[in-house]
């Protein structure tokens, strides 16, 4: 597979009104899905891959947003340990799979082995076949047993990875995501790009389906992924229990101890405002 270029220039993004209105609008359908999830027991798992700063965890963000975390998690594992190496390769995430009532987000998964390790040779040759065999074995057995199984694949061209890699040079919250692994990936683009061919090649399976969302643009990869991923359930609004706040009653004998008998965090939003307060002229 060849370098592509970007197809999409500035003015061919999703307008920010325009992205921000579709946005609330799917989010408040995920979180009517998610009540569906937990009324009837359905178990859903999403798997999130792609290229290094395809914009997974931005999507993976805007999904959990509003969700309820006591029924929504997401599954980024480290390294394995020297126990888990140990393990069969597919132990310490068939741990973390979905219960009944709940969503599981993936942020990179079992495929790890069919990429970075693949590319990087972080596994043997036989690892890497043992790995393209078992995993539709694995998915058809997790589909057979009620889980929903989504996987979504981020493509980015790679002018584009390359200007989001630059963009987190000098960005200290960002800095943490530029790592040698990421860095080692521009040298080894057409081997990343062949890994996922044979990749897909093994693992498209009627069961489990690939699904690609072209990641140039965050805004529209965001929302082709919330529109994509509810578009896959077959859930219907769930009525919720009815709920009365009640009056606040009138204060009996109750005294608040004096304020002084408390230690408090230093107001320092209330300098800031002073600042600003002086710098208007107000």
């Amino acid at each position: 597979m060849s370098k592509k270029s970007s197809t999409h220039g500035p003015g061919k993004r999703v307008p920010k009104k325009v992205y921000e209105a579709e946005l609330t609008r799917l989010q408040i359908e995920l979180v009517e899905m998610q009540q569906w999830v937990i009324a009837t027991g359905a178990r859903v798992l999403v798997i999130f891959e792609g290229r290094d700063a395809a914009g997974k965890g931005g999507a993976i963000k805007r999904v959990m947003q509003y969700l309820n975390p006591r029924h929504a998690r997401v599954v980024a594992l480290p390294q394995p340990t020297e126990r888990e190496k140990g393990q069969w390769y597919f132990q310490r995430y068939v741990e973390r799979l979905p219960t009944a009532g709940e969503i599981v987000l993936m942020d990179r998964s079992w495929y790890n082995r069919a990429g970075v390790e693949r590319v990087m040779g972080y596994s043997t040759d036989e690892e890497y076949r043992r790995f393209l065999h078992q995993v539709p074995v694995v998915e058809r057995m997790l589909v057979e047993d009620g889980i929903t199984v989504l996987k979504y694949w981020y493509s980015v061209s790679d002018d584009v990875q390359q200007a989001r890699f630059a963009s987190r040079l000098n960005d200290p919250m960002r800095r943490w995501k530029l790592s040698p692994t990421d860095l080692e990936s521009i040298l080894r683009w057409e081997d990343y790009s062949r890994a996922k061919d044979a990749m897909f090649a093994a693992t498209d399976i009627p069961e489990a389906p690939w699904w690609t969302i072209e990641s140039d643009d965050k805004r529209a990869s965001r929302l082709n992924t919330i529109s994509h991923l509810l578009s896959q359930l077959d859930y219907h609004r769930t009525e919720l229990d009815e709920v009365v706040i009640p009056d606040r009653p009138e204060a009996t004998d109750y005294e608040r101890p004096p304020r002084e008998q408390h230690q408090y965090v230093p107001d320092v939003a209330r300098e800031l405002r002073k600042s600003a307060k002086k710098r208007s002229g107000a």
